[in-house]
């Protein structure tokens, strides 16, 4: 059984779709941020860096294994399955670079952005600007890659189960994906599919 501390967050959904994806048992433990489970003692024995999410899995011989950071969960689901997550290169490291891509530029840019449109106590026209900018010049980025390509690395990957939450959210956020058509159509296949249905149906706040 795999135990997967998370929440309701782009971050947060990522290993739950890879999860569904790859039909594994696994468990939800709620960590609400809001209320600061985060950073409770407990839980940073887990996850030394206070966030979600973190996962454990119990079904291996030599003991439990614990991971946090969500990319880092990724690779190591891809890799205990050998799915998802091609084992020979090119195509390894075309998977590695778009996740990382996700990782250094999409999730950080999109929450940034995210923050100063919605939760910053004052609305500041300097980093709102500075945020939608970056965003439009990595929505460009993605979407000259999926006219190149039906995903992100060629064949359906860990790495558009990493994006796919941000673009998701971001659309929610007001953030239009429909000048982007490659993106867009890739949006609304990631969003058909059964797995991710289920992830996003799933069971989190308790």
């Amino acid at each position: 059984m795999i135990d997967l501390y998370t929440w309701t967050t782009p971050n947060g959904y990522k290993p739950i779709i890879l999860l569904e994806e790859l039909g594994l048992a696994y468990q939800i433990k709620p960590i609400d941020i809001g209320s600061g489970a985060q950073k409770t003692p407990e839980y940073l024995r887990i996850n030394p860096n206070g966030k979600i999410p973190a996962l454990q899995d119990h079904d291996r011989p030599n003991g439990p294994v614990t991971v946090f950071e969500s990319g880092a969960i990724l690779i190591y689901l891809a890799e205990k399955t050998g799915k998802l997550l091609p084992a020979s290169e090119p195509g390894r490291s075309r998977v590695i670079e778009w996740l990382m891509f996700q990782m250094g530029a999409v999730g950080p840019m999109l929450g940034q952005l995210g923050h100063f449109r919605s939760a910053a106590p004052e609305k500041i026209p300097y980093a709102i600007e500075r945020y939608q900018n970056e965003q439009d010049r990595i929505y460009k980025v993605l979407d000259g890659r999926l006219a190149e390509s039906e995903y992100l690395a060629d064949e359906y990957s860990i790495a558009d189960i990493a994006t796919f939450p941000w673009i998701s959210m971001a659309a929610r956020m007001g953030v239009d994906v429909e000048p982007y058509p490659n993106l867009a159509r890739w949006e609304q296949a990631i969003k058909a599919r059964p797995a991710v249905t289920r992830a996003f149906a799933a069971k989190i706040k308790p």
